[in-house]
């Protein structure tokens, strides 16, 4: 990129944001990489100090001086004046790039205003950072874009921000918000785009940002060591069963056994601990829904993302707003949800008795369900299901075909699918899969018995052809993997292919043949 004016110089996000995290000797640098933030090229540096028990998350971006950084948020000042634009623009995310245009288009002509002799590719970074900090969290922005990331946290104005990274975990950054008012500041500003508020009254908040991220919010006191702000990224790449085979995740056996099971329309819970990645497998199994069916997904916050291609309806939950009204929660979408004939319906997470209840009432009158729980493993799923607060009946279980469990090994820093079992009469569990961590394999340790007596019933398949199903599936599966077919579109068009004409599906894979998309 071409040098900016004389009054700038290359700086890191702590320095912006008046701060740092502290000086540290020397420093053995594990890896760095550089991402894309919107135009701005950002360098990442992952490094090992002696005399910390973390490792350190450094970005390195052409930043600005303070001259010019106090030119900007002058200039940042009129641009928030001079675009005209409703309330309900900026809250609907439906508008954001046209916003975000309003917003380009000025700032570009401020620029030229000030520094006409600025190259267009510096303009386009110094509007990306108006942008960032007019419509954006400033400095948070650079982390966001950042695709190895989990959690983006801030735990209190007087530690350095953290990030949860796919391969270190937790770290420490180079950013530090300069004030509580800062953070509060953050939170408030989410809330005010989806219409929550945080303040003294309500010092706890659930959000998400209009690109997807989750986000969580306290308030001191309530957080004993001051305002905290948790960001969870949401995933631009969602998780496909191709891709978690790729990552040994789960094997092609289990996978194609999965695939049988939504295919001939039998309702699954997905159950794991916190972090297990457990809406990350529901999404991943909601591509095998075939293209002729209507889906209803119902969550708290928009995390699922289905193939484009599918009658898809997707509904989130609301709070009531500060005079206690207007609440539309889980249980009013599921009942409204059997109102509109949906064919499958996706629950993001049950966790009352009367969501239960509604669940297994839609399983019961024919429709098929596919929801997430919290627990370790497929007995305690039981568990949970029939002990309070859910206490349903162990003879209602009947309806739910199996139990995946998903686990996260925070030591090697790996997820795996844990379990996979089949719910028998009376709400026992029968285990047909479970991973082993010695050799890092998905073993069968039991034998199908009710899942194989519901597929004779209502599909006439045997148990010989019920392993050769599952076989097949597994070859498709192993194929999409090696040939990385593994984004939710290009999965779901595979099988929207198989289920019309399985022969040519089968054909390509068994010749390890390139798949021509769109066609």
């Amino acid at each position: 990129m071409a040098d900016l004016p004389k009054n700038t110089t290359p700086e890191s996000p702590a320095s912006l944001m008046e701060g740092g995290a502290g000086a540290h000797d020397g420093g053995k640098e594990i890896e760095s990489y550089i991402f894309d933030n919107e135009g701005i090229q950002v360098m990442t540096r992952i490094v090992y100090y002696t005399d910390d028990f973390v490792l350190h998350y450094e970005l390195s971006v052409r930043g600005l001086t303070e001259g010019t950084r106090l030119m900007l948020n002058a200039l940042r000042g009129e641009l928030i004046t001079t675009v005209k634009l409703d309330i309900t623009d900026i809250m609907d995310p439906r508008k954001r790039d046209e916003v975000r245009k309003k917003f380009e288009s000025r700032a570009l002509l401020l620029l030229s205003k000030e520094f006409p002799q600025l190259s267009e590719s510096d303009k386009k970074v110094l509007v990306t950072y108006l942008i960032h900090n007019s419509l954006g969290l400033g400095e948070l922005e650079a982390p966001l874009h950042d695709d190895k990331l989990e959690e983006i946290v801030i735990n209190s104005s007087r530690e350095p921000v953290w990030i949860y990274h796919k391969k270190y975990g937790w770290c420490k950054t180079n950013i530090v918000v300069k004030s509580e008012d800062a953070i509060y500041d953050y939170a408030a500003m989410i809330g005010r785009r989806i219409g929550k508020q945080i303040n003294v009254l309500n010092p706890l908040m659930d959000a998400h940002l209009s690109t997807g991220e989750r986000v969580n919010a306290t308030l001191f006191p309530v957080s004993a060591f001051g305002n905290t702000l948790t960001l969870r990224k949401f995933s631009k790449n969602p998780w496909t069963l191709p891709y978690l085979i790729e990552l040994n995740c789960i094997s092609p056996e289990v996978s194609g056994l999965i695939w049988l099971c939504i295919q001939n329309e039998m309702s699954l819970l997905v159950s794991g601990g916190t972090g297990a990645g457990k809406t990350s497998f529901l999404n991943a199994i909601s591509c095998l829904i075939p293209a002729n069916q209507r889906v209803i997904s119902i969550e708290d916050t928009r995390e699922l993302t289905l193939p484009t291609f599918l009658q898809w309806v997707p509904m989130t939950t609301r709070e009531a707003n500060a005079e206690g009204k207007g609440e539309v929660g889980m249980l009013d979408l599921l009942v409204n949800s059997l109102r509109q004939r949906p064919d499958r319906i996706i629950v993001g997470e049950v966790r009352k008795q009367r969501e239960a209840e509604i669940l297994f009432e839609a399983m019961h009158t024919g429709h098929s369900v596919y929801a997430t729980l919290h627990a370790d493993n497929a007995e305690e799923t039981i568990t949970r299901l029939t002990t309070p607060p859910i206490s349903m009946p162990r003879e209602t279980l009947d309806s739910l075909a199996g139990i995946v469990v998903q686990f996260r090994h925070r030591r090697l820093n790996i997820r795996r699918t844990l379990e996979f079992a089949e719910v028998q009469r009376g709400g026992d569990v029968n285990t047909l899969y479970r991973w082993d961590v010695k050799s890092d394999r998905l073993n069968e340790v039991g034998k199908m018995s009710s899942l194989a007596n519901t597929l004779g019933l209502y599909s006439g398949l045997t148990s010989k052809e019920i392993d050769s199903d599952v076989a097949e599936k597994a070859r498709i599966m192993n194929w999409m993997s090696k040939k990385r077919y593994r984004d939710v579109n290009s999965v779901g068009s595979i099988v929207s292919h198989y289920y019309m004409n399985p022969e040519e599906i089968l054909d390509a894979a068994d010749k390890n043949a390139n798949w021509v998309f769109g066609v």
